[in-house]
C-alpha cells in the first residue's frame, strides 16, 4: 500500500514541477493581454501656462490649461485586422482634448493605435492615423511591454510622428509602487497645425497661406510598474511656438502654449490602485503559482522518496512464540 501511495506522490511531483515553468513560460505569455474593449480617460493639467489668444495673436498667462485623453477600443476593428494578422490585436481610438481655463476647446487631435495586445508592438493596418494623417509607428506610445526592462525602448511622438529613444532613468518608487523611471526629449521640431482650430475660420491650410509655422518641444516623462507595463504617472514639460510668415506681424515667433503638464491627483489616485490591484495578477502568474507548484512539487517528491524508505526498510526478527505447555494430569 505504502508503495502505492509513493508512487501517485511521485507522480503528482513530476506533474507539479512541470507545471510551474508551463505557467510561467507558456501561459503567462498567451493569457496576459490588453482586452480589445479597452475604455480608459486621463484628465492632465498645466497650471499657471502661457496660451495663445488666437483673436488678438498674442500670448497670455491662464490658470490652467486641461488636456482630457481618451483610449477607446474599436473590437469590431480588432477581429477584423486579427483575421489577416493572425494574432490578437487591439484597436485604440485616442483622442488629445485640449481646452482653456474657460472650457472652451484649444485643439483636439484623434489617433488610431493599432498594436499587439500581448507585445505592444505596433501592427500596421489600414486607419492607423494620427490626426486624419496615415502614419506608420515604431516602437511603444502608451503602453510599455508585460515584464518591462531596464533599457531604453523606441516611443512613437504623435505630434512630430516619429519614434524617439526613450531613456530608462532608474528604479524609483512610488507612492507604495516600484517604478522604472523613463524620459524623452523631443527638440524643437516643425510640426502640422491641428486640422480643429479653436477659432471659426483658421484652418491648417490658412495659416499655411501666411507662411507661418508650428514648431514643438517636449521632455517628456514616465513612471512605469515593470511587472504591467502600465504607467502609473506622467508629465510633459511642453512648449509650442508659431514662428515667422504674416500672421505674426513683425514678430518672429509666439508662443501657442507653454506649461508643466501633470495628472491630476484624483487620476493618479485611481490609476495607482488599478495598477497595484494588475500588479498581482501579473504576479500571480509569474511568482506565485510557478513557485508554489514548484514548493508543492519537491514536498510531494520528498513525502513519496519517505514512503518508498519506509517500505524498503528492513524487518526486524519476529518475535519469540511462546512455547504451550501441554497440561499435566495425574
Amino acid at each position: 500500500m505504502r508503495r502505492k501511495t509513493s508512487l501517485v506522490l511521485l507522480a503528482l511531483a513530476v506533474f507539479c514541477a512541470a507545471l510551474a515553468p508551463l505557467v510561467r513560460w507558456y501561459a503567462f505569455p498567451r493569457l496576459a493581454k490588453i482586452p480589445a474593449n479597452e475604455y480608459q480617460t486621463m484628465v492632465l493639467e498645466a497650471k499657471n501656462a502661457t496660451l495663445l489668444d488666437y483673436g488678438t495673436m498674442t500670448a497670455r498667462t491662464v490658470p490652467k490649461v486641461t488636456i482630457v485623453q481618451t483610449l477607446k477600443g474599436d473590437v469590431a476593428a480588432s477581429e477584423k485586422i486579427e483575421k489577416t494578422a493572425g494574432r490578437d490585436v487591439v484597436v485604440w481610438d485616442g483622442l488629445s482634448y485640449i481646452q482653456g481655463p474657460d472650457g472652451k476647446m484649444v485643439s483636439k487631435v484623434p489617433e488610431r493605435y493599432i498594436f499587439d495586445a500581448h507585445t505592444q508592438e505596433p501592427v500596421h493596418a489600414t486607419g492607423e492615423s494620427v490626426d486624419g494623417d496615415p502614419v506608420r509607428r515604431e516602437g511603444i506610445e502608451f503602453k510599455w511591454p508585460f515584464l518591462t526592462e531596464k533599457r531604453d525602448y523606441q516611443y512613437f511622438d504623435a505630434q512630430t510622428r516619429t519614434s524617439n529613444p526613450i531613456h530608462y532613468k532608474g528604479t524609483q518608487n512610488f507612492r507604495g509602487v516600484k517604478v522604472y523611471y523613463f524620459e524623452q526629449t523631443i527638440p524643437w521640431t516643425k510640426v502640422s497645425m491641428p486640422k480643429t482650430m479653436p477659432v471659426a475660420g483658421i484652418t491648417p491650410e490658412t495659416v499655411a497661406k501666411t507662411g507661418t509655422t508650428r514648431w514643438y518641444t517636449t521632455v517628456r516623462k514616465f513612471w512605469v510598474e515593470p511587472l504591467t507595463g502600465a504607467p502609473v504617472y506622467g508629465e510633459e514639460i511642453h512648449k509650442e511656438e508659431l514662428r515667422g510668415g504674416t500672421l505674426l506681424g513683425d514678430r518672429a515667433e509666439v508662443t501657442a502654449f507653454a506649461g508643466h503638464v501633470k495628472m491630476r491627483e484624483d487620476y493618479t489616485e485611481h490609476t495607482v490602485a488599478l495598477v497595484k490591484h494588475n500588479r498581482t495578477l501579473v504576479l500571480l502568474m509569474t511568482s506565485y503559482l510557478p513557485w508554489g507548484f514548484l514548493t508543492l512539487g519537491i514536498l510531494l517528491l520528498a513525502l513519496a522518496l519517505y514512503l518508498e524508505a519506509r517500505g524498503r526498510r528492513p524487518a526486524g526478527p519476529p518475535p519469540a512464540r511462546a512455547v504451550e505447555r501441554e497440561p499435566v494430569t495425574a
